[in-house]
This record gives C-alpha cells, sequence and structure tokens, in this order.
C-alpha cells in the first residue's frame, strides 16, 4: 500500500505565541447541488452534523470536511466530488490567532463579525485559503501547492506576539 505524505509532514512548527499545527488527511468533498434545508444557506456560514462540518462556498456550492472515513453516514445528491488530497488543514490556537491572521488577511475576523461556525474564502499572504471559526481555535484550510508558503508565513509573522512591551 502507498504511504501517505502530507504537504506538510517534513515541516516543524516551533512553539510560540499562537499554536499552530498541520491536520492532515482529513476528508474533504465538494458538494454542488440546488440548495435544500440540509446545508448552510447563508453566505459564510457553516454547520455540523457530528464530526463533519459543511461550509457553504457559494450559492449552489459546499464544502463538507471531516475525518477520514468520515462519511460514511452521509449521502449528498448531485455533483459530489472528493478533493482530499487538493488541501491540507492548519490549526491556529491562542490569544494572537486573529491578530496574526489580520497582518495577512483584509477579512474582518472580529467574533462580533466572525464567530463561531463562520467561514470565508479569502486569500492569506497572497495564499487563496478558506477560513473556519471552530469553538477554540481557526483552520486555514490552503491548497497543497501553497500550504509550505503559508506554513512559513505563518510562523514568521507569529514571532511577532512572542515579544511582550516593556513597561
Amino acid at each position: 500500500m502507498a504511504e501517505q505524505n502530507s504537504p506538510l509532514g517534513g515541516f516543524r512548527f516551533p512553539e510560540g505565541p499562537v499554536t499552530i499545527a498541520e491536520i492532515p488527511f482529513l476528508t474533504q468533498i465538494n458538494i454542488r447541488k440546488e440548495p435544500d434545508s440540509s446545508l448552510p444557506l447563508s453566505a459564510g456560514t457553516s454547520s455540523r452534523s457530528g464530526d463533519v462540518d459543511i461550509l457553504w462556498l457559494g450559492p449552489d456550492e459546499w464544502l463538507a470536511v471531516g475525518p477520514p472515513g468520515g462519511f460514511t453516514e452521509h449521502h449528498w445528491e448531485g455533483s459530489v466530488v472528493d478533493v482530499s488530497a487538493q488541501r491540507t488543514t492548519i490549526s491556529l490556537r491562542g490569544p494572537h490567532v486573529r491578530d496574526l491572521l489580520a497582518l495577512g488577511c483584509a477579512t474582518d475576523l472580529h467574533p462580533g463579525v466572525f464567530g463561531v461556525g463562520a467561514c470565508v474564502q479569502t486569500t492569506l499572504a497572497h495564499a487563496p485559503v478558506i477560513i473556519l471559526r471552530r469553538e477554540s481555535e481557526f483552520w486555514v484550510l490552503v491548497r497543497a501547492s501553497f500550504a509550505t508558503h503559508l506554513a512559513g508565513w505563518l510562523v514568521d509573522a507569529s514571532r511577532e506576539f512572542a515579544v511582550e512591551a516593556l513597561p
């Protein structure tokens, strides 16, 4: 059997003020169909069904994200395509995550605007990404070809928050 290699498999994230980690090999299913009540209908929202997040990407497009093999109970109609190998997921945690993301992203991520369950397609450090706000972290879904660039940028930019202001 072939060995799986994640886009950031050789990348090491140092400890710092923002915890950065790859969540490799999540199953990602692109769904294109007429909207119905089983999917989020509002722009920039997501819903959760068990351990699967369903992200609104457009008026007739969604992305279902979950653990490997986490879709055995889900049966969608329409165009359903496994795009798992297209992206990897970077988890960001810590008190400075919003500040870090603001350094490379023009989207307003203030909690009053971008609460738990919010998602957006945008650019971060010039890389096309999907950002999902979860309960205790942000997920950044990035194309495999941009993953190393974005991971390096996140590590470098997060160093700004390691320095505490002197009185």
